[in-house]
């Protein structure tokens, strides 16, 4: 704080007396405009998964999160309540989080399709064509500084590359310009008990990027 004081009064020696500080991005706009958008999109009909739907899933969390997740597509429980990420795999993936000290509310999650693949099958092309324009949307308005790909659909789909996921996880990569992480999905990690390790040394990978942020 004395620091702080000492400068000031040097530049007010200095005949300074506006000092310009740069704007800081608006949270405020960014979840109104994310409100808007998810209230614009709820009666989507741009492929065949609205047919089976009960919610289009738009995504949660904070709408300046440095770190966005990605994940596949939303279960049974995300399509009964509009919400991405509420069941098993959603409740381990508060795990993951906490395990390298973040809050849900701190980042923001999402999905490749905002509706549910029936019986949750991986979904299908032009699915995934009709729903990235939202998502590209919302990573323009969040402008996190981070990404994490949970499932080789998700890396797949968005790095255009068909790799195995073990060979996914080997690099770091670029999407829209934004650092991009790659690790399991929840879901297979209950699937497969082996797995956790590995996951656990991405997340390691990914908080010493998260600490170095402003």
């Amino acid at each position: 704080m004395k620091s702080i004081q000492q400068y000031l009064e040097y530049l007010q020696l200095s005949g300074i007396e506006d000092i310009y500080l740069k704007p800081q991005p608006d949270r405020i706009f960014s979840s109104q405009k994310l409100d808007e958008l998810e209230k614009n999109y709820q009666d989507c009909k741009k492929c065949p998964l609205e047919e089976g739907r009960e919610n289009f899933c738009y995504g949660n969390g904070n709408p300046k999160a440095k770190l966005m997740l990605i994940g596949e597509g939303p279960g049974a429980d995300e399509d009964a309540t509009g919400r991405v990420f509420v069941g098993r795999a959603g409740q381990l993936l508060t795990k993951m989080l906490k395990a390298i000290h973040l809050e849900r509310d701190e980042v923001y999650i999402t999905n490749i399709v905002k509706c549910r693949p029936p019986n949750n099958r991986n979904p299908l092309p032009n699915e995934i064509n009709a729903c990235l324009p939202y998502l590209e949307e919302q990573i323009s308005i969040i402008q996190p500084k981070l990404l994490l790909l949970l499932g080789k659909v998700a890396a797949s789909t968005l790095l255009n590359r068909n790799l195995s996921l073990t060979k996914f996880r080997e690099n770091t990569y670029s999407f829209m310009g934004i650092k991009t992480y790659v690790t399991y999905h929840p879901s297979a990690l209950l699937r497969n008990q082996g797995w956790k390790r590995p996951a656990w040394i991405d997340l390691q990978k990914l908080q010493k990027d998260y600490q170095k942020l402003d």
